[in-house]
């Protein structure tokens, strides 16, 4: 086991697809099993994970059956229906915000004879004009922060029913950066801030916590869970067994990886604002492990350390110079602590996401550069058992064509892992764009779907919309979330701001 991997021979072992430039060089002329052939690496421990072809197979564009407009590209069966655009009217007569990220469904219930979903979605924006802001029954902070605007993130809990998109409502405002989150075993969403920010606005509120939204929108209560920690939070995923809430942080190379145990593990509505203890991930046996650079099944026993003031405020991280940096940067209050006391450093902790007694985590950019920089690779998946807190390197990307900077993560009840990218244009044989891509049991990527929103005015005249033409395929997925029979996946894509609904024949390839 290798807590540091010589630069060297991380660069020897990188494929000779090192980025977009190269991708988009390479002749699409062939078939597709000569080009999977050609570029899959062996996923075998020590490297990097391959691509395969998908088990849904080829995708192509399919119209969406809300609009009529061709916006993603599916493999043959599948279909969609979109809602919640950026500028759609909401309940309360408002346009929709912007900036569609986290995501998850939250309640699945019974309404007459049909079934209904409230999914919970976050809007990763930042500070603006006060006129913009989400108005929400909860308003965090209505003041002015930096001298530059108001916080203008926040939620909106969106319902589909029978199959069909129903309303969307805003629930939370007044927050920053809410990028993503996760949903809890009680029916609840938990709103990340990420933001590293020791300003207080002119209500003297501080920013970068976490939030608990409530599928009723008038349950909200707006309040910080200041115990979790004060740091650019990413997601959060519940221990359903014990109540516990793993906590991701993404600050490039001044990341840690956390957990909150709580006083109160009832699992109700406010029970998180009840206080707990944080807690951050130190490698046993050794002191400040660097993480940022990964193979694939690189493994690791996790044990936690206390973070004695989760509120502290940013400063100049101590200790044992950052790998990655010349001199210590400024990282979080929390991260601060736990780095001083021997916590592991991760590069861009982003998705994490509960299944069957383990999490799922994603950094995105674990890994070397064309430049050798470490932390700024192409991503990887980290598993944590929960029984063992063993914590191993499930997918690794070693280029753009496997995987370019996944970030949000989710597990169908299946068991299959779906990644939502936020790396560009991802040019591949179905031409450039954003892409879910799936990850099979043998630690390899395939694609299932890409982002294909290519609009002209007329286009968005046509179906009603309000958003500016352009061409939107680089822009990120987002958010993908199951219902609980595993039949429609939820997904968004940031910009312009779409919420998706995808059904088909998901059994015919496991995901």
């Amino acid at each position: 086991m290798q807590n540091s991997k010589p630069l060297k021979s991380q660069i020897a072992r990188r494929s000779f697809l090192q980025g977009s430039s190269a991708l988009a060089a390479a002749s699409f002329t062939g078939t597709l099993a000569a080009l999977y052939a050609r570029n899959a690496e062996a996923a075998a421990c020590g490297g990097f994970s391959g691509q395969v072809a998908g088990p849904y197979g080829p995708i192509a564009p399919v119209n969406d059956q809300s609009t009529g407009l061709p916006l993603l590209q599916l493999p043959a069966g599948f279909q969609y229906k979109s809602f919640g655009w950026t500028g759609d009217t909401m309940l309360d007569g408002r346009p929709c915000p912007s900036a569609h990220d986290g995501m998850a469904v939250v309640v699945t219930r019974r309404v007459g004879r049909g079934t209904e979903h409230v999914l919970i979605r976050n809007h990763e924006r930042g500070l603006g004009a006060a006129s913009t802001m989400i108005m929400a029954p909860a308003q965090y902070d209505t003041g002015v922060l930096l001298a530059t605007g108001s916080a203008l993130g926040g939620t909106t809990n969106v319902v589909f029913r029978d199959g069909n998109w129903v309303s969307v409502e805003p629930s939370l405002g007044g927050t920053v950066v809410n990028c993503a989150g996760g949903a809890t075993p009680w029916g609840t969403w938990l709103a990340c801030e990420e933001t590293l920010s020791n300003e207080m606005s002119t209500q003297g509120k501080r920013h970068g916590y976490v939030f608990e939204v409530a599928a009723n929108a008038a349950q909200t209560t707006g309040n910080p869970i200041v115990a979790m920690g004060r740091f650019s939070h990413e997601a959060a995923a519940v221990d359903p067994a014990t109540g516990t809430v793993y906590l991701t942080e993404d600050l490039r190379n001044i990341s840690g990886f956390y957990r909150f145990v709580p006083n109160d593990a009832s699992g109700r509505l406010g029970s998180l604002e009840g206080g707990g203890r944080l807690q951050a991930a130190k490698v046993v046996g050794t002191d400040n492990a660097s993480l940022i650079v990964a193979d694939l099944c690189d493994e690791y026993t996790l044990e936690w350390i206390d973070i004695a003031n989760p509120d502290q405020d940013a400063g100049l991280v101590g200790g044992p110079t950052l790998p990655g940096f010349t001199v210590n940067p400024l990282g979080s209050g929390p991260f601060v602590q736990a780095w001083a006391a021997g916590a592991l450093q991760m590069a861009r902790a982003e998705g994490i996401w509960y299944s069957a007694g383990k999490m799922y985590m994603v950094d995105t950019a674990t890994g070397l550069d064309s430049t050798a920089r470490p932390g700024r690779g192409e991503g990887a998946v980290w598993e944590l058992d929960l029984a063992t807190m063993k914590f191993k390197a499930i997918f690794v990307s070693g280029n753009q064509l496997v995987g370019n900077n996944p970030d949000n993560i989710t597990v169908s009840p299946r068991g299959g892992i779906i990644l939502c990218e936020d790396g560009g244009a991802s040019v591949d044989p179905f031409g450039p764009g954003a892409r879910l891509l799936g990850v099979n049991p043998d630690g390899d990527s395939f694609i299932y779907c890409k982002n294909n929103i290519n609009l002209s005015a007329a286009q968005i005249a046509s179906a009603g919309k309000t958003i500016a033409p352009n061409d939107y395929r680089s822009f990120e997925f987002a958010g993908a979330c199951w219902e609980p029979s595993g039949r429609v996946l939820f997904c968004n894509i940031q910009t312009p701001g779409i919420t998706f609904a995808i059904s088909g024949p998901w059994g015919r390839g496991g995901v």
